[in-house]
């Protein structure tokens, strides 16, 4: 029995592109760049299939603290790749957003990444989050410090303070819950990832390393996701019945 429709937002942790690269000989540059395919095809499969909201967790604050040499890679081939596949970010009127706290990125690449999100801001598709230099831990503390700064001001009222208002403090705030999250390389766990977005998220976890993820997997997640059951704290029998009297 189907309980869902298509998730309306997937996050992806994209993991595993270094240890497959290891793997097979290569050096860790190369998971990366095969990583960067990958995700453009998921990508184009989640704007071809409908899904209005996809996030990819594209590098951790953690990351900083890797190899210079590997960063650089990396940062090249988020710039290189958004360029690059930016006539098919068109065509398809897929939308960009970036989260995170891009201070920490070089202004060469602040810029562009500024650009492409300016230049894609109207568009009507899929709503494509990138997370750079990201840490949900800090997306909340730093949300925290805009909210007391507010009743500092007189904007809020300590009673204004709730669940909404957090929430529209967020880097997120543009975006709705994640409905789907799935993570590769067999890890489980969040790994400071929108930890507060997450909060009623069905998490699917798949022991491929990222490279060797294909549309067929995507899919094969998505149909686990249409299978379970989201009660939201109800019984099954009260989401049945709403199920019932829908049809």
């Amino acid at each position: 029995m189907y309980y869902n429709e298509l998730p309306r937002h997937v996050a992806i942790i994209m993991d595993g592109n270094g240890r497959w690269a290891e793997k097979i000989g290569k050096l860790r540059e190369f998971g990366h760049q095969k990583g960067v395919e990958v995700a453009i095809d998921i990508v184009q499969q989640a704007s071809d299939m409908g899904i209005p909201y996809l996030t990819l967790f594209a590098f951790s604050k953690d990351n900083w603290k890797r190899p210079q040499n590997e960063i650089s890679v990396i940062m090249n081939l988020m710039v290189e790749s958004l360029k690059n596949e930016f006539q098919r970010i068109v065509e398809s009127q897929v939308k960009i957003n970036i989260i995170g706290n891009l201070n920490d990125l070089s202004l060469e690449v602040r810029e562009v990444l500024d650009e492409i999100v300016h230049k894609t801001a109207d568009h009507k598709g899929l709503n494509l989050t990138l997370a750079i230099s990201y840490e949900s831990r800090e997306e909340i503390v730093n949300a925290t410090k805009s909210i007391v700064q507010g009743v500092i001001n007189g904007v809020y009222k300590i009673e204004d303070i709730n669940q909404r208002l957090i929430n529209q403090n967020l880097y997120t705030a543009e975006l709705p819950y994640v409905d789907f999250l799935i993570r590769t390389s067999g890890e489980q766990r969040l790994s400071n990832f929108l930890l507060w977005q997450l909060g009623y998220a069905e998490l699917y976890f798949n022991e491929k390393f990222w490279p060797d993820f294909t549309k067929e997997d995507f899919e094969s997640a998505l149909s686990v996701y249409c299978q379970r059951e989201r009660r939201y704290g109800k019984t099954g029998h009260q989401m049945k019945q709403k199920i019932f009297a829908t049809q």
